[in-house]
């Protein structure tokens, strides 16, 4: 079992910055490919962002590319989703999330077995 705790999220201005970050305990971390999701009211489940074990090899939305960076830190069980130039279409309720190995997919939620609480960020025009 893994748990995992978000923490980050808050309140930014339109063009400004966020990072979020995602602690995970209870497995052999470096193993775990992980990503992050956002959720928004009436709206699906989105993909925002995914690395694989290594951190190597990133994955991101169309909507956030060349604006939000995954990254990892297997020392400290760790990963991190730093936002830049937040828009306000990026309101959301932001949910790491762990896979149970590495499964060579992630954009989609399937393979993705572990979830945090989630965490709200907010972006002001």
């Amino acid at each position: 079992q893994v748990q995992l705790v978000e923490s980050g999220g808050g309140l930014a201005q339109a063009g400004g910055s966020l990072r979020l970050s995602c602690v995970a305990s209870g497995h052999i971390f470096e193993h775990l490919a992980v990503g992050w999701f956002r959720r928004t009211p009436g709206k699906e489940r989105e993909f925002v962002a995914a690395t694989g074990w290594s951190g190597t090899y990133t994955y991101y939305a169309d909507s956030v590319k060349d604006r939000f960076t995954i990254s990892r830190d297997n020392v400290k069980n760790s990963f991190y989703l730093h936002m830049n130039s937040l828009k306000p279409e990026d309101t959301a309720v932001y949910v790491c999330a762990a896979q149970n190995g590495d499964s060579g997919r992630y954009r989609d939620s399937g393979p993705y077995v572990f979830w945090g609480q989630g965490t709200q960020v907010t972006v002001s025009s």
